[in-house]
């Protein structure tokens, strides 16, 4: 295992020198957020956040992170903001009504939040730590976000509802196109040329597109997951990888041929997916093994592991 460990270090330090970047990833179980150097996997920095942290993502310039405090056995209703250089909560925003926050996408600094159990969206100036804005989905369980590159368009999963929202924000009021998809769709992400969104379906193990400029689903094909978790696409587009959280595996699918290319061990509660800038890797956690397994996505092969405080899920990248 110290062989292991070491030989990760090494290769580690060969793709990502020192200093160059920061891994965030949060630890659901402890309720922090850790900085965990890529060069060496060592945490650096944990800082405390709210009950239940599900997700976080940075704002453009590299200074916020915004984490949603989902909660556990009771709801959740805060964001933390924390600055990225100091290394500290600068605000936890109350979000009254607005239960349940989990996923995230930034456009800028703003950070657009889904409310699960509020069935709505909403927007946090990191600037000022304020929501000023939001709007009613009325799908059941809005989980998860991601924003077009300009921020003027949002995509929702609602599971359950088996929906996906698309908010088209204007001058005046927002828009919904409300696109049917499998079953219970969880993760989703935007094609790098953002023309079409994937989900990752957790309870029927099928993956959905809708194309875009039509706002209409294209296609569901199976790829034989248990309990889908999240997606996430390569930057060149050739690869989307689905965490499946049942089964522990990553599950590799080629983009063109929307066929399985590999499975990949990852371990018990696979989860969340980071993959880094250059395309080179990913790391995808196992949740309930307190840990990240990195991926090389050249050879399509597990290299090594990070270790973790309790409950790894959402992950983020800070240069």
């Amino acid at each position: 295992m110290h062989r292991f460990i070491a030989a990760l270090a090494l290769s580690l330090a060969l793709t990502c020198p020192a200093g160059a970047a920061t891994l965030l990833v949060l630890n659901k179980d402890d309720a922090t957020l850790s900085f965990i150097d890529p060069a060496t996997g060592a945490s650096t920095a944990t800082v405390a956040t709210g009950a239940g942290p599900h997700e976080v993502e940075v704002t453009a310039d590299g200074r916020t992170a915004v984490v949603s405090n989902y909660g556990g056995q009771t709801a959740g209703n805060s964001l933390s903001v924390i600055d990225v250089g100091s290394r500290k909560e600068r605000a936890r925003v109350d979000l009254g009504e607005l239960h349940r926050p989990h996923g995230l996408a930034t456009s800028g600094q703003f950070a657009y939040f889904t409310a699960e159990d509020a069935r709505h969206i909403g927007r946090l100036d990191t600037a000022s730590s304020k929501v000023d804005w939001r709007f009613p989905t009325n799908q059941e369980r809005t989980h998860m976000v991601v924003a077009s590159r300009d921020g003027r368009m949002l995509f929702t999963t609602n599971m359950g509802s088996s929906t996906v929202s698309i908010i088209e924000r204007g001058a005046g009021n927002a828009r919904q196109t409300v696109v049917n998809v499998g079953k219970t769709p969880e993760g989703l992400d935007l094609t790098p040329d953002g023309s079409q969104l994937w989900t990752s379906n957790a309870a029927d193990g099928s993956v959905s597109i809708i194309d875009v400029a039509t706002r209409k689903l294209v296609r569901t094909f199976d790829i034989g997951t248990r309990r889908s978790n999240r997606i996430k696409f390569t930057p060149d587009g050739m690869l989307a990888l689905v965490s499946d959280l049942t089964a522990g595996e990553l599950v590799v699918v080629d983009v063109k041929s929307q066929t399985v290319k590999t499975r990949l061990p990852i371990g018990r509660g696979a989860s969340g997916i980071l993959v880094v800038p250059d395309g080179s890797r990913a790391y995808v956690a196992a949740a309930s093994e307190r840990k990240l397994v990195v991926v090389d996505l050249k050879s399509l092969s597990v290299t090594g592991q990070v270790a973790t405080g309790g409950g790894p899920d959402g992950m983020a990248w800070v240069r």
